[in-house]
């Protein structure tokens, strides 16, 4: 594997551990007072989508598990308030791993 894709493949595990830190104890209704959790999110969600784009497609290959053409379509703007809701409802931490 190449060094770039595992520091891709670290910036994704990162944000979404730090996505799902900060969803923990908070509702739906927060996006909607809470300006900076909805920013903070959606920087974290830009960080998942941008690297999950630039992940080799041998590398992709290689973990098949992973919802890669998920990961990568959440760069744009319109699937990120779905996201976020769907963050703020699992609530539970991020089970995604990567062989690093």
């Amino acid at each position: 594997m190449h060094r770039n894709d595992v520091i891709r493949l670290r910036h994704i595990l990162d944000a979404a551990h730090e996505a799902m830190s900060f969803t923990h104890g908070r509702t739906r209704k927060d996006l909607d007072i809470d300006r900076m959790l909805v920013l903070s999110l959606v920087k974290d969600i830009e960080i998942i989508g941008e690297a999950a784009c630039q992940i080799l497609e041998n590398v992709r290959d290689q973990l098949e598990g992973v919802p890669w053409k998920t990961l990568s379509v959440y760069v744009t703007v319109s699937c990120m308030p779905t996201l976020t809701s769907i963050l703020i409802s699992f609530g539970e931490p991020c089970r995604m791993t990567f062989p690093l």
